[in-house]
C-alpha cells in the first residue's frame, strides 16, 4: 500500500509563500494610484507599508521558487514554462524594488523632484510590475494545472487515501 508524501515538501513552500506578494503588491499598487489621483491621499503611506512588505515577500517567493526549481523541473514535460515563470518571476520583484526605492528615496528626501513626478513615476513602475506579476502567475497556474509541477499524483485507486 502506498503512502501519502508528506506535505511539508521543499517544493511546496514557493505556492504557501508566492500567494502573500499578489496581495500586498496589487493592493499597494492600488493604493498608490489612489494617493495619486488624490482622492485618498491618506493612502500613500500604508500603499509605501504594503509595497515594502509585498517586496520582501516577493523575495521569499523567489528563493522558495529556486529551492523548488531543482525538485520540480525533472517532472515537467516542457521545462521552458518554468524557465519563463523564473524569469518574469525576477523581473517583476524588481520591478517593485525599484518602486520602493524610489519612495523610500523620496520620503527621506533624497529624491528632489516634484511630488507628483515621483509619484507618477512610482505607479507607473508599479503598473508594470503588476503586469508581470499576472502574468508570473499565469505561468505558475500552467505550471501547476497543466503539467502538475509539485503535486502529487494519486494511484489509479487512491490507496494511498484509505
Amino acid at each position: 500500500m502506498e503512502q501519502l508524501p508528506d506535505f511539508w515538501r521543499t517544493e511546496v513552500y514557493h505556492p504557501l509563500f508566492a500567494h502573500f506578494p499578489i496581495a500586498l503588491l496589487l493592493m499597494g499598487t492600488f493604493f498608490k494610484i489612489f494617493a495619486l489621483w488624490g482622492k485618498g491621499k491618506f493612502l500613500a503611506a500604508p500603499g509605501t507599508i504594503l509595497l515594502a512588505t509585498g517586496t520582501i515577500a516577493g523575495w521569499i517567493a523567489i528563493y522558495t521558487g529556486n529551492l523548488a526549481d531543482g525538485i520540480v523541473a525533472r517532472t515537467l514535460c516542457d521545462p521552458t514554462v518554468l524557465k519563463d515563470h523564473e524569469n518574469a518571476g525576477y523581473i517583476m520583484v524588481w520591478l517593485f524594488t525599484g518602486a520602493l526605492l524610489i519612495d523610500l528615496l523620496y520620503l527621506f528626501d533624497f529624491v528632489q523632484l516634484k511630488k507628483r513626478l515621483v509619484n507618477f513615476l512610482i505607479v507607473l513602475i508599479l503598473i508594470t510590475g503588476s503586469v508581470y506579476l499576472a502574468y508570473v502567475g499565469h505561468l505558475g497556474a500552467t505550471l501547476v494545472y497543466q503539467q502538475a509541477a509539485g503535486v502529487h499524483i494519486p494511484s489509479e485507486n487512491c490507496a494511498e487515501f484509505n
